[in-house]
């Protein structure tokens, strides 16, 4: 039986939390000298079990923004807001509120670092007010759905990468869906391929956290 990986995930949180919660009490028992056998092989079998879901649901909540997974129905909206250059809200033409929307496969410069604010206003300038399509994949641990979004035939994320605004969105050795993309960009030194090899976003937050701005 296949499952979502949005619902995959939202399992994997609740049991990351959970488990976490254990490790410390685990680590504890492990140090007592005078703790009986059994239970130590039961906390023994409890932290290796602990780690292993940690470890799996990092490496799942990297994987998802560069795998599509199972797609959900598509639906169209309007864009009624730009926060970055990967993250927009849609409000459904069906009715409702506007939903946050998170570009899959491409990852755009953090607001506060270098190509930043370029790249939020080269999306804002693409699709604010404007009619879109929006496949969705899956959802963030921010509760932002994962999605491919379409301008009429137009796939927005890989215009962002073609443009220079954005980077193929790299997981373990794969190159991500707009290798190609980049590739381009970087020869035609587009946007913040201009200068210097740019940082990529995943190491900046990595190294400043998230921006204030």
């Amino acid at each position: 039986m296949r499952i979502a990986w949005g619902k995959w995930l939202a399992i994997g949180s609740l049991r990351k939390a959970f488990l976490m919660r254990q490790l410390t009490v685990t680590c504890f028992m492990l140090k007592e000298s005078t703790a009986p056998r059994v239970p130590r092989l039961q906390a023994i079998a409890l932290l290796s079990a602990g780690l292993l879901i940690v470890f799996v649901h990092g490496a799942a909540s990297a994987a998802e923004l560069s795998l599509p997974g199972q797609s959900l129905p598509a639906w169209t909206g309007v864009v009624t807001h730009v926060v970055d250059g990967d993250t927009v809200y849609v409000r459904p033409l069906a009715g409702g509120v506007s939903r946050s929307l998170r570009l899959l496969g491409m990852d755009a410069p953090e607001i506060c670092q270098e190509g930043g604010v370029a790249a939020r206003d080269a999306l804002n300038e693409r699709v604010f007010q404007r009619q879109v399509q929006v496949q969705v994949h899956s959802t963030d641990d921010y509760g932002r759905d994962l999605v491919r979004l379409y301008l009429a035939s137009e796939d927005v994320g890989q215009w962002m990468v073609q443009r220079g605004h954005a980077m193929s969105y790299r997981f373990r050795q794969d190159p991500g869906p707009y290798a190609e993309a980049e590739r381009r960009a970087q020869i035609l030194r587009r946007g913040i391929f201009a200068g210097l090899p740019p940082e990529n976003p995943r190491d900046f937050r990595r190294r400043h956290g998230p921006c204030t701005l």
